[in-house]
């Protein structure tokens, strides 16, 4: 085979215009020659050291997909068949994994199986079914399943727990489902996503075995927890970390407070209740909420009856400097992951089943943490206050 030849013969194409890869691109008769010789060179070693007589017997032919194009490719075979290719194993029909690493690349950006296809098909030349894609992209499966029990850090200074709901296929019908996403914020200050879970509602009950699973896996300690105001949360977490302190969100507070109050209201109010939830104390916080109480009270008095019975725990930032108050007094820090996955999700409508679910947002997950290379804001004034207001539950992890 005259490669000199045939490399002349591409430097010429690609004088005159033609493409190095995709489909029919200049560059797809030399890799199929190249794969071929290499082939050639493979049997005629193995027949050199086979004893039984053997020899060649002619070629099979199958279709291989690679970066630069796909292209019939004749395997030889001999006459006992006992010829195993090393550079094309028997069943493979990809020269590389690029194209399947680009899948996976275009899948964590959001893309419908369709939009792949469409770009793997433009930039190679190559097309896929969507069983295909689904195949490819099942393979971040065992990763999930990995990443989902591997072990974790014996105490986190805060932790952010709140749940995003998805429409999911199950028995032949859909249904919606609520997807639990836990946050940590670690010693070093980074931010980390501890878990995926998923359950049919949200509810304390559920929460309890999210949190036993975190312990099971190695957390002994969580200094602050902010979660939304689901009814029993604080008890859920304290059944397994007696010693947290919860947060009640208070930005779920104030969405579900104003649910109550009629629009011609509601701004009015809204205005109103910054005096409380941004006083500089505790004490200074209930007197502006009395004063709000004698005001609207009438009106809504469902409304204060909630703020009167979380109150213990909606005030708990008040015992801490502000940048402790800034981090812990809402759960925007995990919302702001689950803005990025109704990003991902926003053209799915809804999932085939839970899988096609978890291997999304796992990615979704993936990409987040690839931005989170800093602490967060303030952090070694944060962590300093932390250790006092906490006191010695900190020395271990911080050496001291």
């Amino acid at each position: 085979m005259n490669f000199e030849l045939d490399t002349q013969a591409i430097l010429q194409q690609i004088r005159e215009g033609k493409a190095l890869t995709g489909k029919d691109g200049a560059l797809t008769p030399l890799i199929k020659q190249l794969t071929e010789a290499a082939l050639q060179a493979e049997i005629e070693s193995h027949l050199t050291r086979d004893l039984n007589r053997n020899r060649k017997n002619g070629t099979s032919s199958k279709t291989m997909k690679s970066d630069v194009g796909n292209f019939e490719l004749d395997v030889p075979r001999d006459r006992n068949g006992s010829f195993e290719p090393e550079i094309v194993k028997k069943n493979q029909t990809h020269m590389s994994d690029q194209i399947e690493k680009k899948i996976l690349s275009l899948y964590a950006l959001g893309n419908s199986y369709t939009q792949i296809s469409d770009h793997i098909e433009e930039i190679y030349g190559v097309g896929f079914s969507k069983a295909t894609i689904s195949a490819v992209t099942d393979k971040i499966l065992p990763m999930l399943n990995e990443w989902k029990v591997r072990p974790l850090e014996e105490i986190y200074p805060f932790l952010f727990l709140d749940a995003i709901h998805y429409t999911v296929r199950e028995d032949g019908q859909y249904i919606s489902k609520a997807f639990y996403t836990v946050l940590g914020v670690r010693i070093d200050g980074k931010k980390e996503i501890l878990g995926l879970y998923l359950g049919e509602s949200e509810g304390a009950k559920f929460w309890l075995q999210v949190l036993t699973d975190l312990q099971n896996r190695g957390v002994k300690d969580i200094l602050i927890a902010s979660v939304d105001g689901l009814k029993g949360f604080p008890e859920a977490i304290n059944a397994v970390f007696p010693n947290t302190q919860v947060q009640l969100c208070i930005v779920h507070q104030i969405r579900n407070s104003l649910k109550f109050v009629t629009s011609k209201d509601q701004k009015q109010f809204a205005k109103e209740l910054k005096s409380v939830y941004q006083a500089f104390t505790k004490e200074e916080a209930e007197l502006e909420l009395d004063k709000l109480e004698e005001k609207w009270g009438k009106s809504y008095a469902i409304v204060f009856k909630s703020w009167r019975s979380k109150w213990e725990n909606l005030t708990v930032y008040f015992q801490y400097q502000e940048d402790i108050r800034r981090v812990i007094y809402t759960t925007n820090i995990v919302e702001s992951v689950h803005r990025q996955f109704r990003t991902l999700t926003k053209t799915k409508g809804a999932f085939p089943n839970d899988d096609s679910l978890l291997k999304l947002l796992f990615m979704g997950i993936k990409n987040a943490e690839k931005k989170w290379t800093m602490p967060i804001r303030n952090w070694s004034m944060t962590i300093s206050q932390l250790s006092i207001h906490f006191e010695g539950r900190l020395d271990n992890a911080l050496n001291l």
